[in-house]
């Protein structure tokens, strides 16, 4: 997959089928409209292409500083380049770029600088200032600029339609089940390696604590989770802890710590991949610290039987 930091750099000489979008999660809707876009560029023999925008627009254009996104760029391009998708072109979205209309957009952009021969966009796909672009503008403005515009139906499960903010709520919700239901994988989160507390070594179950690569990834809801682990490209099992450490201390910086199973080296500064399988309880505050053992003896068993079921 070519990766392009900027529009400018595609050079517009091939018969192109594009998407477009912020396709934060690459959910299973988002696959869908991936699959229609390899579909229509080997029907026209053509090359795909794939725009998307960094920072995520919301975070730009939006009042909700808490924004958080469900994949960072990085793993945005791993995956894409799994899907086979041939070019990626990545906007540095700015205030300015946002205030481009959607016409503007699709003449000075797609068929200017990209040269586009289809479209293929989500059931409630908006573009341009304020978002007034939509599928009846483009096929008006695919008439004119001789483009072809296809509509990918939503993806539904259990009568719900998949979305980014739906996965974002469930999220936050500690539904992870629901998540990667919707993902079509599992939700994981990358991160550094970094020296902690050690209490979890004082209690007999040494924990990584993990610094994310990008501070703006959504982790999901605190407690513990049963969790995949990729670690110097090995695959290992274990528990993680997200919250406040309520038992031993009391303040609002969250702690991401994973305890690795029948695994006791030093990997401090090394990245560390965690996929979250299922959540297992929420935190809690502990009077003793062996009523907090007891619970962790107890937590290590159940994530065992989930992960090898």
């Amino acid at each position: 997959m070519k990766v392009y930091k900027d529009i400018s750099e595609f050079k517009k000489d091939k018969i192109t089928a594009i998407t477009v979008g912020s396709f934060d999660g690459l959910h299973i809707g988002h696959q869908k409209i991936l699959k229609k876009l390899l579909e229509i560029t080997n029907q026209i023999n053509g090359t795909s292409v794939l725009l998307t925008f960094d920072p995520h627009p919301r975070m730009v254009i939006s009042k909700n500083f808490d924004f958080k996104i469900l994949t960072t760029l990085e793993e945005k391009i791993s995956l894409l380049e799994k899907y086979g998708i041939e070019n990626l072109i990545i906007q540095n979205f700015t205030k300015e770029f946002s205030n481009i209309s959607s016409d503007d957009f699709i003449k000075k952009i797609l068929v200017d600088k990209i040269g586009i021969s289809h479209i293929i966009i989500g059931h409630d796909h908006k573009f341009g200032k304020d978002r007034l672009g939509d599928e009846k503008k483009l096929k008006e403005l695919g008439d004119i600029y001789n483009f072809n515009v296809t509509s990918v139906e939503a993806e539904i499960i259990d009568g719900q339609i998949v979305s980014s903010t739906k996965i974002r709520k469930a999220l936050m919700e500690g539904d992870i089940e629901k998540v990667n239901l919707f993902l079509g994988r599992n939700y994981s989160i990358i991160g550094k390696v970094v020296e902690g507390a050690k209490r979890g070594k004082m209690l007999g179950f040494p924990t990584a604590n993990i610094q994310l690569n990008d501070s703006n990834k959504a982790i999901p809801a605190g407690g513990v989770y049963a969790v995949n682990v990729k670690l110097r490209d090995q695959n290992y099992s274990g528990i993680m802890n997200i919250g406040k450490r309520p038992t031993f201390e009391s303040n609002n910086h969250t702690v991401l710590e994973v305890n690795l199973f029948d695994f006791n080296d030093n990997i401090y500064n090394e990245i560390i991949q965690v996929d979250f399988i299922k959540r297992i309880r929420d935190e809690k505050k502990f009077e003793s610290k062996d009523e907090l053992i007891n619970q962790i003896k107890y937590d290590i068993q159940k994530a065992k039987e989930i992960l090898t079921n």
